[in-house]
C-alpha cells in the first residue's frame, strides 16, 4: 500500500472551493461584495488567488515567489505569463487554479527541503502533459510529481517517470 503525505490528501479538498461553478443568485449577491473586499493594493499579495483577486496568475505567481509585488512587466512575470498560456492549452483547470496549485506545489516541496522555482514546475508538467497530446489534471499531475520526488528522485528522475507514465495515453493503455 503506498503511503501518501497527510498534505497531498488534502490537496484536492483544500481547492475544491475554487473549482466552484456558476452559484446562486444568493451566493452571487455575497460574491459581489467580496469583489470590493478582495480589491487590495498591490502590496497585499494574497495567499490564495481566489475568482475575485482582480491580479492576473502570472503577476500574482511572481510576487508570490518573490514576497513582494511583482511588477507587470518584467522576465519572471512574463516567462511565468508564457508558463500558463502553454499550461491552458495542456491542462483541464484554468489559469488561476493552476497558479494556486503550483504555489501548493512548490511550498511543499519546499517544505520536503526540495524546493524549486515555480516556472520550473510549471514548464516541467507542461512539457509531460503536452506529450500526451490530451488536456490533463494539474491537480493529479502534481501530486504524482510530489510521490515521486518524495520517493528519492530529482527533479529529472521524476518528470522522465512522469513522461513513462503518461505516455502510455498516446499507446491506448491504461495508466498503470
Amino acid at each position: 500500500m503506498r503511503r501518501f503525505a497527510p498534505a497531498l490528501l488534502c490537496l484536492p479538498l483544500a481547492l475544491s472551493a475554487c473549482d466552484r461553478g456558476e452559484e446562486s443568485s444568493t451566493r452571487e449577491a455575497n460574491t459581489e461584495d467580496q469583489a470590493v473586499v478582495a480589491t487590495k493594493s498591490d502590496a497585499d499579495v494574497p495567499t490564495w488567488l481566489s475568482h475575485t483577486d482582480p491580479m492576473e496568475p502570472a503577476r500574482w505567481l511572481a510576487s508570490r515567489e518573490t514576497g513582494t509585488p511583482a511588477p507587470e512587466v518584467g522576465s519572471q512575470t512574463e516567462h511565468l505569463r508564457h508558463s500558463l498560456a502553454r499550461a491552458k492549452e495542456s491542462f483541464i483547470e484554468d489559469p488561476r487554479m493552476i497558479a494556486n496549485r503550483t504555489v501548493q506545489l512548490g511550498e511543499m516541496l519546499a517544505e520536503a527541503g526540495k524546493p524549486e522555482p515555480y516556472a520550473d514546475l510549471l514548464d516541467g508538467l507542461e512539457e509531460v502533459a503536452a506529450a500526451t497530446h490530451r488536456k490533463q489534471l494539474f491537480g493529479e499531475m502534481c501530486q504524482h510529481y510530489y510521490n515521486t520526488r518524495q520517493q528519492g528522485a530529482d527533479r529529472t528522475s521524476a518528470l522522465s517517470r512522469l513522461n513513462e507514465r503518461y505516455s502510455v495515453q498516446n499507446e491506448g493503455r491504461a495508466t498503470p
